[in-house]
């Protein structure tokens, strides 16, 4: 199953209608999501006061929900915005950052999941592993988990809970329960820097914005990054590192084309 002309195609789409991508998301990485959305050649809005966050989603073309600096005084107005957007057809998009780190954090990523039901859940395994309740390996919010096996967890949380599942690592995961798309572009750069999931989220909603495929939106996502990252990683002379790695991230975002992606992309597709 070749997906490449799709994924492309949606680069395009992105690039000639600009959509609007509301985030509720971490103070950590709010700079950097919207950095990335605008690198990619999308919108994006960081509304989060409970006055305008369902007006506000009103006006996007997808919403980007992240836990990553848990409050839980803003849950109720992000539940809110979820249902909003699902009502309207809007694709959510949830990063369940650090889930299984503390009780708190998965009791919020388990309400989330459960009233808002979100279109695509992007994690690492450990997080994907929680929500399949399994007990993942996470220090903070970084995953220490064994990466083996992480497939058939995937497809079965996709399954259970008819959503997509965008699973990175060292073989980034996409799946709906029925189809599996294996990504293998990529830096060990990008795990040393903070926010590279929560961009990858950010992507993520930019394609499924314009994209009538929540899958395929998820594997367009997941693949612009790995791409630019790894084009990032081969771009550093001798004695450049984590700092020059970032800026040139945002280069290759910028930069990607349908071309790089097609030339570079190391995508593998199939019925489960």
């Amino acid at each position: 199953m070749d997906v490449l002309p799709e994924i492309t195609e949606i680069l395009v789409k992105i690039r000639n209608r600009k959509p609007l991508i509301h985030h509720l998301t971490n103070f950590v990485t709010a700079n950097d999501s919207a950095n990335i959305t605008l690198a990619i050649g999308a919108s994006p809005v960081m509304a989060n006061d409970p006055l305008e966050v369902e007006e506000m989603v009103l006006k996007a073309s997808a919403l980007v929900i992240n836990i990553g600096t848990l409050n839980h005084q803003a849950l109720d107005a992000i539940i809110a915005a979820g249902l909003t957007a699902k009502e309207k057809g809007i694709p959510v998009i949830l990063d369940p950052v650090g889930a299984g780190g503390t009780s708190a954090r998965t009791r919020a990523a388990r309400r989330l999941i459960e009233t808002v039901m979100p279109d695509v859940i992007r994690g690492n395994l450990a997080e994907i592993q929680e929500l399949a309740g399994q007990s993942g390996g996470i220090k903070g919010v970084d995953s220490t988990a064994c990466e083996t096996g992480s497939e058939r967890v995937a497809i079965s949380v996709a399954a259970a809970l008819g959503c997509v599942v965008a699973l990175t690592g060292r073989t980034d995961t996409i799946t709906d329960g029925k189809r599996v798309c294996r990504i293998d572009n990529g830096s060990p750069l990008l795990t040393s820097i903070t926010g590279a999931g929560c961009m990858a989220t950010s992507l993520v909603g930019s394609c499924c914005a314009v994209s009538g495929s929540r899958f395929l939106g998820a594997a367009a996502g997941i693949a612009v990054m790995g791409v630019a990252g790894e084009l990032a990683g081969k771009s550093l002379a001798a004695g450049e590192g984590v700092g020059t790695f970032r800026m040139r991230l945002f280069d290759a975002v910028y930069a990607v084309t349908p071309h790089l992606i097609t030339e570079y992309g190391k995508i593998t597709c199939e019925e489960c």
